[in-house]
């Protein structure tokens, strides 16, 4: 099968559905990423977006992604960016991978990026354009400090994914972002994310979890 995650910041993919992606791998499937945007200037310095380029092309590696790519609209500018160059852009990389399944992140985040995201990607992937995109089942993540921040809606999962083998290395990855991370007893630190995919587990009777939100599925 042919896999592609799209994430609104590098970070999103590890925290949302890392395990599920180093999962597929396993299974021989053809890993893609696409990155909706990147840090810019002058809200960034040079050094760090230099380093964030670095970190990027780490975790693809480490993923073992066939293929990445990146949009480049500035990060937490989305809300003011024309949608309409964002959907033809998500457009023209999906018609150009036709994978069998699409991760996206979740609509109803706190952050305005994640709902511009899931927006656009969700005009592309209308149940009539599906099928000639190769695209048989379109699901989000929940991205921790972003999905639980949201006061209205929740995330519900209605999909889950036995990641228990997987976690470790997941947790492993997440350390390549280095000007991302942040240290425990925050959402994004090692024990929080643990502490989900331990939750999510436990509710289908495993280890460790992963849950998405079902959004469109061609059966």
């Amino acid at each position: 099968m042919r896999i592609i995650v799209i994430s609104a910041h590098p970070d999103d993919e590890t925290l949302g559905c890392g395990a599920t992606l180093l999962k597929h791998a396993a299974n021989g499937d053809d890993l893609f990423w696409l990155i909706v945007t990147q840090a810019h200037e002058p809200q960034w310095p040079a050094d760090v977006i230099t380093r964030k380029a670095t970190e990027v092309e780490r975790v693809a590696e480490a993923y073992g992604m066939k293929e990445y790519f990146r949009l480049g609209f500035p990060t937490t500018q989305l809300d003011v960016t024309p949608e309409a160059g964002l959907i033809e852009s998500i457009r023209e990389r999906l018609a150009y991978v036709k994978p069998d399944i699409v991760y996206v992140v979740y609509g109803g985040d706190v952050h305005s990026d994640h709902r511009a995201v899931f927006s656009a990607t969700t005009a592309v992937l209308k149940s009539i354009y599906m099928s000639s995109l190769g695209v048989r089942k379109l699901l989000c993540y929940e991205t921790l400090s972003s999905t639980e921040a949201a006061a209205y809606p929740g995330f519900t999962p209605t999909a889950f994914n036995d990641v228990s083998p997987y976690l470790e290395r997941k947790l492993q990855i997440m350390e390549l972002y280095e000007t991302e991370g942040q240290g425990d007893l925050m959402p994004r630190g090692s024990s929080a994310i643990r502490a989900l995919a331990r939750h999510r587990g436990a509710t289908i009777g495993v280890e460790y979890a992963e849950a998405f939100s079902l959004v469109r599925e061609l059966m």
